[in-house]
């Protein structure tokens, strides 16, 4: 499978974009939406942590992909691409931390 960019993985979101009469419409269904699946990542990993489930991985990946599909319709919404977005957080990361932190990732 071809690897898809920020850019490009924005403009094939977007066209599965509802329409909306006005702006302010998008903006609340992007920020609803977007805090409305975070917290489902949030509730996947608190059954983890509270012993109820083990993690289902693949369940975790489609609700990462919702919160990047509003992440897309946020950045389109506002009028930035999600590359510009994802530089200028590397970039702020990189002031912020410029030894870094180590290894995380533990899977």
């Amino acid at each position: 499978m071809e690897e898809l960019g920020f850019n490009d993985y924005q403009v094939l979101a977007s066209k599965t974009r509802k329409e909306f009469d006005e702006i302010k419409d998008m903006q609340a269904d992007v920020g609803l939406g977007l805090a409305g699946e975070a917290g489902e990542v949030a509730d996947i990993i608190k059954k983890h942590l509270a012993g109820a489930k083990l993690i289902d991985f693949e369940h975790l990946k489609e609700e990462l992909g919702d919160v990047l599909w509003y992440i897309a319709e946020a950045c389109d919404c506002f009028g930035f691409s999600m590359q510009e977005v994802a530089q200028k957080n590397i970039e702020k990361l990189k002031k912020r931390h410029p030894n870094g932190f180590g290894g995380y990732g533990i899977r």
